[in-house]
């Protein structure tokens, strides 16, 4: 229930009045077209932000656009692995992932992440179905293949990260059933390969394979860093491509932040506007 003689309450309402007036004409323009917005793991250990989230996210879908979330959970995992005593290791921002912790993933993204958005969204006024990559048949995977090249040799290796896949195929038609139901599709990153088995896939890679095969007009990738930084932590705003690419053979870009920019170029190559 709102208290009207809040002051605080009442300058933050006014101030979100005055952003929707500014942001009117470009929901407009946007009206009919799906945002597929990734949620990071990261993003969502802030219980006020989770709420202006949703609330977001409902305000797009009241105002004719399409949202798809899609969502992390790196460190939910990482924590319940913590407490089952497992230790986890990273190659290029990606988790090596063996049965049991790919049994976790599920665990958590599905079990628990998942529902937890889908309960911040219902709070919110809205109504969302919450899915993975196995429903439907969303989501297809393979596994991913990467390699490292060694400091010392400068030999390039293969590695293997067990059950970390990538989409191969995307089937949108479940997507487009529950957008066109009136609800927001919630998305945790498992899927089935064509092999029978679970993967796990970063969240920033499923979020722009949706991306892609939706033809969305916008991808938004929420995260709690500002974004890319030169070696001198300025922030760059605007890439190529080919900076992406000369970035990282010297070493600016690194860890997690080449599977989103990986993400970028292919949404952007799909089609979406940014």
């Amino acid at each position: 229930m709102t208290d009207a003689h809040d002051p605080a309450q009442n300058k933050a309402m006014l101030a979100k009045a005055e952003t929707l007036v500014e942001a009117l004409p470009y929901l407009q323009r946007y009206a009919g077209q799906t945002f597929v917005v990734k949620y990071g793991g990261h993003a969502m250990g802030d219980p006020d932000l989770a709420h202006d989230f949703a609330e977001d996210v409902v305000l797009l879908k009241a105002v004719g656009i399409n949202p798809v979330v899609v969502h992390g959970g790196g460190p939910q995992i990482g924590a319940m692995l913590g407490k089952l005593g497992v230790e986890s290791r990273f190659v290029d921002g990606l988790r090596v992932t063996d049965k049991a912790t790919a049994e976790v993933a599920e665990m958590v993204l599905s079990g628990a992440i998942n529902k937890e958005i889908v309960r911040w969204i219902a709070g919110a006024g809205g109504k969302a179905i919450g899915i993975s990559g196995k429903d439907g048949g969303l989501v297809t995977a393979r596994k991913l293949q990467r390699t490292t090249r060694d400091p010392g040799s400068n030999i390039e290796q293969a590695v293997d990260l067990g059950f970390v896949g990538e989409p191969r195929a995307v089937d949108t038609k479940v997507i487009k059933t529950i957008s066109d139901a009136g609800m927001i599709p919630v998305i945790a990153p498992i899927a089935v390969g064509e092999d029978g088995e679970t993967y796990n896939i970063n969240a920033d890679t499923m979020a722009g394979a949706i991306a892609a095969a939706l033809g969305a007009a916008r991808l938004f990738l929420l995260t709690d860093v500002a974004g890319v930084l030169d070696k001198g932590g300025k922030l760059l705003t605007d890439l190529k491509p080919r900076d992406i690419a000369a970035l990282q053979a010297d070493g600016t870009i690194s860890g997690g932040m080449i599977p989103k920019l990986e993400t970028c170029i292919h949404a952007v190559e799909a089609g979406c506007e940014a």
